[in-house]
């Protein structure tokens, strides 16, 4: 009841015109940011922070935190429209959204994501407004060997539910960590994995990665397969956005566990990127028709948007409350409070109470704006692909080329990008899947430093994923999950042995 009261006195703070000002300027800029793959929700909120210095906190929060809102939209606009991640956060709702469009439900795709995107960001919200005290409790039991666990849980349960080969899967996973571990190794300070080229040494950019995958593989299989796009019929739009409205709670089921997934995977170091794989897997494993994901399923749009928007809403909270950021993003806005001269932890809430409850009530404000502003663009982004094969393949070309270029303005990263592009097609060809290489350069860095750390605290003993309750059945999880296609394969086989001389009894 404290809290309601509370967040009754943040709408008091937040509902003004200057900070409804602030949330659609914000909102806006950040679709725009979203939409180009070279900049991202980090580097949007990034450029914004300068300007946030003369404001007072609550308005420069405001500002901050729908730049992030509108960023987590505008990233799945490319993703379904053009196969290119936005955000990586958004390479899972390609498998899906991607194909949708080719099919001529591009307005469909779109309004689904930004749906669901608004329902998990939602959830994300109610749960900080009513746990934020026993949430914060909770996240003080993680240590470096809980975090290791959550991310060892986040690849398992992709070899166990990711669909395809598992063996496949392994030899991604192993994949994105080597390319994670490329450059200097900030704790011996060695070179790993440069081959004497000093290019290398500041390591592979995921940016370069993902545009080369996706944005210049999908253009390659493009051009082998039918050299068009099959666009949508702009005069349809309307009509599929109400379609997808109306068939929207036919995936109740999908969005309520997406958004638990997704608001684990925010207050727990898992992040937004692992919470939409980790969605997506378990959406195909559970599926009656598993068949169909990766051909434009609506089920394989709603999971990973519903995960990705819970788990980047659900990771202000130990930012706020420990000093903890569970993203990029929100190590960003960590800065943002240092300079603006508060200190997160749990006085905050106490000490700074208008602050605390503005941010969160203009969360709810925000996301409503969001939803509202994206939506009224699908036509536009949907007629996008009417346009004739040539004019898009450029233009493709073009923007993957700025984004890998703006990473370092470095030559380098655009052959790069070309050889990753053709990596992505031969896996595709080769049937090897992209998203657990993805998943582990985005996490992989961060699962290597927990379990040194582990390591080190332990002096190499491995008992420390078994010291308490928590670590345990995370680390039990992941080996069940591990496991679950040999164990399957088994079971299987038992069946189909004792099956068989039934079979022929009869």
């Amino acid at each position: 009841m404290e809290n309601i009261e509370a967040l009754m006195h943040g709408f008091s703070v937040a509902l003004t015109f200057q900070h409804i000002a602030l949330m659609l300027g914000g909102v806006l800029l950040g679709i725009l940011v979203g939409v180009l793959p070279g900049l991202g929700a980090p580097n949007g909120v990034t450029l914004l922070l300068p300007l946030t210095f003369s404001m007072d906190p609550v308005s420069a929060i405001i500002l901050l935190t729908s730049t992030y809102w509108g960023a987590l939209f505008g990233g799945s606009t490319t993703s379904i429209l053009f196969n290119i991640p936005g955000e990586p956060s958004s390479v899972a709702t390609t498998f899906d959204g991607h194909p949708m469009a080719k099919q001529g439900r591009a307005t469909e795709a779109l309004t689904t994501a930004f749906l669901s995107a608004g329902f998990g960001a939602l959830v994300g919200v109610v749960i900080i407004t009513l746990l934020s005290g026993f949430v914060t409790r909770f996240a003080l039991k993680f240590a470096p060997p809980e975090y290791f666990a959550v991310y060892f849980l986040a690849f398992a349960s992709f070899v166990a539910f990711g669909g395809g080969k598992p063996a496949k899967t392994i030899v991604s996973i192993c994949a994105g960590f080597a390319l994670a571990t490329v450059g200097m190794d900030i704790v011996s300070g060695g070179m790993r994995l440069t081959y004497d080229m000093p290019e290398l040494i500041r390591g592979v950019s995921f940016l370069v990665v993902v545009i080369g995958l996706f944005g210049i593989g999908e253009l390659l299989l493009t051009m082998e397969e039918t050299l068009e796009f099959r666009g949508v019929d702009g005069r349809l739009s309307l009509r599929g956005v109400l379609r997808a409205i109306c068939a929207l709670p036919r995936y109740w089921v999908s969005l309520l566990r997406s958004a638990a997934i997704g608001i684990w995977m925010g207050i727990t170091p898992g992040g937004p990127t692992a919470a939409s794989f980790m969605s997506y897997g378990i959406a195909r494993r559970f599926s009656r028709n598993p068949e169909r994901f990766g051909r434009g399923a609506p089920e394989g749009v709603v999971s990973p948007e519903t995960a990705d928007h819970a788990a980047g809403t659900a990771a202000m909270l130990p930012m706020l409350a420990l000093g903890i950021p569970g993203s990029a993003t929100a190590a960003v806005m960590l800065g943002g409070l240092m300079i603006w001269g508060l200190n997160p932890g749990p006085m905050l809430f106490i000490e700074q109470k208008d602050f605390v409850w503005g941010m969160i009530s203009s969360m709810y404000v925000s996301n409503v704006v969001a939803v509202i502003l994206v939506l009224a663009t699908v036509p536009l982004f949907a007629s996008i692909l009417k346009l004739p094969f040539t004019i898009v393949a450029p233009l493709i070309v073009v923007v993957c080329a700025i984004s890998a270029w703006s990473v370092a303005s470095a030559g380098f990263d655009l052959w790069l990008m070309l050889a990753f592009g053709i990596a992505g097609w031969g896996m595709k060809k080769l049937d090897y899947p992209i998203a657990p290489l993805v998943l582990a350069m985005v996490i992989g860095d961060k699962a290597e430093d927990a379990f040194r750390q582990s390591m080190i605290i332990s002096h190499g003993s491995f008992g420390i994923f078994w010291s308490n309750t928590l670590v345990g059945s995370l680390a039990c999880l992941g080996i069940a999950f591990l496991l679950w296609p040999v164990l399957s394969l088994v079971v299987r086989k038992h069946r189909q042995r004792r099956d068989g001389p039934a079979m022929t009894a009869s």
